[in-house]
């Protein structure tokens, strides 16, 4: 005769997928109520799955960011592309995030697809609403998603004022089942302080640096040395493709690159609660997007091809 089960805690593994630019990290964090994911105005700024984890009582909730679905250009792309579709293994939900103001695409229609395959819940968030001056056009956006799929549930929310959080969590919490936690209940993130500090350097150079040229950026942690337990030296690579793209990332008289380290070595400071010595430096791959043995050295595929 088989024991009776003594889980009392629940859990739920959530694939939050979109197109670039519709707001998927600003909401992971805003519902993590931590910053675990970079944000960025420009497109592809996660290549990454990255999860977030929330601890509410007796549930676990671990949601994994996933790159915008677009059309992949580079080997670097490619690995995006397939970081977005094995999200969906395991998973035991999804969040379909869409941006208010736009109109629905191609790649929108791509996931609706998979989602008829996949045949777990769904859920539609409605980001951004806090952009719409009419909010009549809700009503508009929630009919033409619906004649389209049969979502579980479609939630309006704002990631940035957090209107519509707890609708969202509400439904979410609804979906959660009898398991033991997989993370500890402290955890908000499975990501490693080395790959954090790489993520938090490369969304600088993503704020301060102008059109693609961070599409072409990678940055590598050469060094984390604890120093004391309040204290930490850390060496990091930045890795361009072109002279003159080094020379930008520089800056005149060093001062891009100087500005870039200041605003990470702040924020680090946040995070990890310590005081941090960062030391940047710039190197040149050519062509390294494209090139499947400096893309496993970045760590961006798992074994060598």
């Amino acid at each position: 005769m088989e024991a009776a089960t003594t889980t009392k805690t629940k859990s739920l593994f959530v694939s939050v997928l979109g197109t670039p630019n519709v707001g998927k990290s600003s909401l992971i964090n805003a519902l993590v109520n931590s910053k675990v994911s970079i944000v960025s105005s420009k497109p592809q700024t996660t290549r990454n799955k990255i999860r977030g984890i929330l601890t509410v009582d007796d549930s676990q909730i671990v949601f994994i960011d996933t790159p915008g679905l677009h059309n992949p250009k580079t080997h670097l792309g490619d690995y995006m592309i397939s970081e977005i579709y094995s999200s969906f293994s395991g998973t035991d939900a999804c969040i379909h995030v869409i941006d208010a103001t736009k109109n629905i695409t191609e790649y929108d229609k791509k996931f609706i697809k998979k989602f008829e395959n996949l045949k777990t819940p769904v859920i539609l968030a409605i980001n951004k609403i806090d952009l719409l001056k009419d909010k009549t056009k809700l009503i508009e956006i929630m009919s033409e998603y619906s004649k389209l799929y049969n979502y579980n549930a479609i939630v309006p929310i704002s990631a940035k004022t957090k209107n519509g959080k707890n609708d969202l969590m509400e439904e979410l919490l609804k979906l959660t089942k009898p398991s033991d936690f997989f993370f500890s209940e402290d955890d908000i993130t499975d990501q490693t302080e080395r790959t954090l500090v790489c993520e938090i350097i490369r969304e600088k150079l993503l704020w301060y640096l102008d059109k693609e040229l961070p599409h072409g950026i990678a940055v590598v942690v050469e060094r984390f040395f604890q120093k004391n337990e309040n204290f930490a030296n850390i060496e990091a690579t930045i890795y361009c493709e072109r002279e003159n793209h080094k020379s930008i990332i520089i800056g005149k008289n060093g001062q891009m690159i100087k500005k870039v380290g200041t605003s990470a070595r702040l924020e680090l400071e946040k995070i990890l609660s310590e005081k941090i010595n960062l030391n940047l430096w710039v190197k040149v791959k050519e062509n390294w997007r494209n090139k499947d043995s400096i893309l496993h050295n970045l760590g961006y595929i798992k074994e060598n091809i």
